[in-house]
């Protein structure tokens, strides 16, 4: 039986002496888990199908419950991600993302079409805001979604407000007196109501601002998940 699908490479794994695993998300299946014989030699015909970011419409045939890559299309290679250090790990970081919150046998469109809608993104301009805006969508699709209205405690409007605090447990932001959670910054609370499409404050957009959202979203994606954004957190040192 064979599959045809477009998919997004996320993962790719060594395995025997020239072959890989592949972690594929698609548009039509989910993620899939597939191999992909003699890709680690030097004029592979399908070694571009193993590269990072690659979208590509993926051939596989299916035995039982396994899949191999038989053959390979490229629709985008998304190549500027891997000729810049910083775009390199904040594309990572959508990917790792991803295959952190999905699983097999599950549908996955909207993530698929959200990734492949941010790396696009990154590949034409600045890869920050679209990153902060896809972790916030993929946490929000997984059920971790972060509310950015009015104070969760006391219902006052957070806008204005000088400290915040965020619960880790609830996902939301609170005044910093009658909260409970880690203090939070006025500027990180405006990016994310900016990138979630609500009204904020244009004077509180600042690099920093972007900064601190990235490193709100870690750790709420390690709190979540239970897992570590290797590519996130290196993306992080680097800016």
């Amino acid at each position: 039986m064979e599959l045809k699908t477009n998919a997004l490479m996320l993962r790719a794994v060594d395995y025997n002496e020239n072959d890989k695993i592949l972690t594929l998300l698609s548009d039509g299946y989910g993620k899939i888990s597939a191999g992909i014989k003699g890709v680690k030699k030097p004029n592979a015909k399908l070694k571009f199908a193993a590269q990072p970011f690659c979208f590509a419409e993926y051939i596989l045939a299916k035995r039982g419950d396994k899949y191999t890559v038989i053959n390979c299309s490229e629709c985008e290679s998304f190549y500027e991600l891997r000729t810049d250090i910083n775009k390199f790990y904040a594309a990572s970081a959508v990917t790792e993302a991803a295959n952190i919150l999905t699983y097999e046998g599950d549908e996955c469109a909207e993530i698929f079409s959200e990734c492949v809608k941010t790396l696009s993104a990154m590949c034409a301009g600045d890869e920050r805001l679209p990153l902060i805006k896809f972790l916030a969508f993929a946490l929000k699709s997984s059920g971790y979604g972060i509310a950015l209205d009015n104070c969760a405690e006391c219902g006052a409007e957070l806008v204005h407000a000088e400290k915040l605090r965020f619960d880790m447990d609830t996902g939301a932001f609170t005044c910093f007196d009658c909260g409970k959670g880690i203090g939070a910054s006025r500027v990180t609370y405006n990016v994310l109501r900016k990138l979630d499409g609500k009204a904020y404050e244009e004077d509180f957009i600042t690099d920093d601002g972007e900064k601190r959202a990235l490193r709100l979203l870690r750790e709420y994606f390690s709190y979540k998940t239970d897992n570590q954004l290797k590519s996130l957190a290196e993306y992080i040192r680097l800016i």
